[in-house]
């Protein structure tokens, strides 16, 4: 069989899986319908998690993982747009990590309102003006994401998902001759790329801005560089002259999705709380014993000022399991019954 013969073969392949994909549009059309008529919500975040958990399980062939994840990721968009136009509040401009990570969530189907802000981000969702955010959340060498946090306190909002995005910073320019006098980047960029720059540049300005993005428009400016991701050089036509000069290669972030809706369990879930203590002696302890009780795995706790009382703080609270699940429910249950105060964030599925 030659060349033209396993191409023909593929084109025909192509051909059943472009009419598999139309039949598969038919039934979503149907099922947003019937979703319209019942008034219930169109992204299911629990449903999204078990059909990709199920695929991965299934597969037996040459596709990667990764690979099922991005393809399936795109047919889920594009069923999730024929049901109903769904709008995406991001930090923007384009191309931004946080855009990056809302398109590996929702694909490239659904619409995105990009804000300037974290704060603008939860304002845009909690008046409806956009269906769902994504936020940022913590970064594997910088830790929390302090205005996230702080947000939850002020939105009541609820954690729908959770994203992980590997996050590899390139240094560019665009006179890889130029001598730099001044790298412009985010602040969290900065932090993560510490070392190398010491290294490489000690006596360049580090000059903050509120995204990558809007750094590589500074590169106009005389002796000027920039530290941002592959996307960004490729649309602002910058050359990368070091790449992935962060200080860790396991550097990632986490994001989550906020949207006004809870998320059923899947099995493999996650649930997110704010703890609000008494300033009494031992009251942190009393507060974690029956997570450890009733065998509730805790993965983060992070504090934060209260911003009401001088020195008294809030406990930000991750923890494996979903606010249904017998054991979580017991403990959350002996929460309330000692008076110890929290705020539920919301149960997702875990990334996959």
């Amino acid at each position: 069989m030659d060349l033209d013969d396993m191409r023909d073969k593929i084109d025909k392949i192509d051909s059943q899986i472009l009419s598999l994909l139309n039949q598969r549009l038919e039934h979503v059309r149907h099922i947003g319908d019937i979703k319209k008529d019942q008034n219930t919500v169109y992204y299911v975040p629990a449903r999204e998690s078990k059909l990709l958990r199920k695929l991965i399980e299934k597969n037996e062939g040459l596709l990667t993982n990764k690979a099922i994840k991005a393809i399936f990721v795109e047919i889920m968009s594009a069923s999730l747009a024929l049901e109903k136009p769904i709008s995406i509040a991001c930090l923007g401009p384009e191309s931004t990590y946080t855009h990056q990570a809302a398109v590996k969530k929702f694909g490239q189907s659904v619409s995105y309102d990009f804000e300037n802000s974290i704060r603008g981000i939860f304002e845009k969702v909690f008046q409806g003006a956009s269906d769902y955010g994504v936020v940022p959340v913590e970064n594997s060498l910088e830790g929390a994401v302090t205005d996230t946090l702080d947000m939850f306190a002020h939105y009541d909002l609820t954690i729908c998902s959770e994203i992980f995005l590997p996050i590899r910073h390139n240094f560019m320019l665009k006179d890889e001759n130029a001598s730099v006098e001044k790298i412009y980047s985010h602040p969290q960029v900065f932090g993560q790329c510490r070392n190398w720059l010491q290294e490489n540049y000690p006596k360049a300005a580090l000059i903050p801005v509120a995204s990558t993005t809007i750094a590589a428009k500074m590169v106009d400016e005389k002796n000027v560089a920039v530290i941002a991701s592959d996307l960004v050089a490729k649309l602002h036509g910058l050359e990368i002259a070091h790449r992935s000069i962060q200080d860790s290669h396991e550097n990632t972030t986490r994001f989550f999705v906020i949207g006004d809706q809870g998320t059923s369990s899947t099995g493999k879930d996650k649930t997110s709380l704010f703890l609000s203590l008494q300033d009494e002696y031992g009251s942190l302890v009393d507060a974690l014993k029956p997570f450890k009780e009733y065998g509730v795995n805790l993965t983060k706790i992070e504090s934060r000022p209260s911003k009401k009382k001088l020195w008294k703080y809030h406990f930000y609270v991750d923890f494996e399991g979903h606010v249904d699940d017998k054991n979580v429910a017991k403990c959350l249950d002996f929460l309330k019954s000692k008076k110890i105060g929290f705020k539920y964030l919301g149960s997702y599925p875990q990334e996959i």
